[in-house]
């Protein structure tokens, strides 16, 4: 039934294609580069198709064989999982985990000692970076925790949390708010989709929009500095009803003008179908769904 498969020139095709490189995928299965073109070419032969086209400055996957990328990963990921099964003393106990960093230190973290109690035969490592992992090539990753305006179909989703913007500050701040000389912290938010997130867009739902007329603004460019301005008294600042619920619910922060927010997007917990069904996927899932359930409810 499969002895006329290829899967030598598979296993060898889906590291070229991963990593993106002959040399590299030569380094990765300590082979030559001579050697991976020699079985990707075998692997067109056998398919009749080109998988990738080649030019003086490297490889790229044609659309065949993206194509055909995404389905040997998937499909070589789930035998080692599998094999991983018969022998769990050398099993993955650890699930890498994807994120912002504004919602690793602001909500994920404080709650992730939850997490180890729950379940203490998992580590999880949090990967913070604010570009998009494209979890359909990076094995590396099995969860990612992300804002979404829309659902990829090609992975599968968890919602968890719904996104709006609001204006926070310490509470001696909001007392002595002074139109005329406000200090607002200013973030250039990364938010997906066409929400329109910013100090002139919030001040005109609030009627406020001669505040930025004489407004002192504190510039910053993480999210996680932003907040921790706000709470140590430096100014108003627009926020993440997300990244700020542990502030509020601690008193650090309150909210200025409540009444007033702005939509944005969802968060969701994505991966690769099929990955939710490994264990410590799934117990992960079930732990932050609880999770965002509650700060739902603060």
């Amino acid at each position: 039934m499969f002895s006329n498969l290829p899967l030598n020139a598979l296993r060898t095709f889906e590291a070229a294609a991963r990593l993106g490189s002959f040399k590299t995928a030569a380094e990765e299965l300590s082979v030559t580069p001579a050697a991976i073109s020699h079985q990707v070419k075998t692997l067109e032969a056998w398919l009749g198709a080109l998988l990738f086209e080649r030019s003086g400055q490297g490889v790229m996957l044609t659309e065949e064989g993206e194509q055909l990328y995404r389905q040997a990963h998937r499909a070589l990921l789930d035998i080692r999982r599998s094999l991983e099964s018969f022998c769990p003393d050398t099993a993955s106990h650890t699930l890498t985990l994807s994120t912002t960093p504004g919602l690793a230190a602001a909500w994920l973290i404080p709650r992730l000692g939850g997490f180890y109690r729950a379940y203490p035969q998992f580590n999880v490592r949090v990967d913070t970076r604010n570009e998009l992992v494209d979890l359909l090539r990076d094995s590396s990753i099995d969860l990612a925790i992300r804002t979404v305006s829309r659902d990829d179909p090609n992975l599968f989703h968890q919602d968890l949390m719904n996104e709006r913007f609001a204006v926070y500050a310490a509470p001696e701040r909001i007392d002595a708010i002074d139109g005329a000389h406000v200090e607002l912290i200013d973030l250039q938010w990364q938010i997906p989709g066409a929400f329109a997130i910013s100090w002139n867009t919030w001040c005109a739902a609030a009627g406020c929009e001669h505040w930025l007329e004489t407004a002192r603004l504190r510039a910053f460019d993480d999210e996680h500095y932003a907040l921790s301005a706000a709470v140590a008294g430096q100014g108003l600042v627009l926020a993440s009803n997300v990244l700020v619920a542990d502030s509020v619910k601690r008193g650090e922060l309150v909210a200025c003008r409540p009444d007033i927010s702005l939509p944005g997007p969802r968060y969701v917990a994505a991966c690769v179908p099929g990955r939710e069904r490994q264990e410590p996927v799934k117990a992960f899932l079930a732990w932050i769904t609880a999770e965002a359930a509650a700060t739902r409810m603060v």
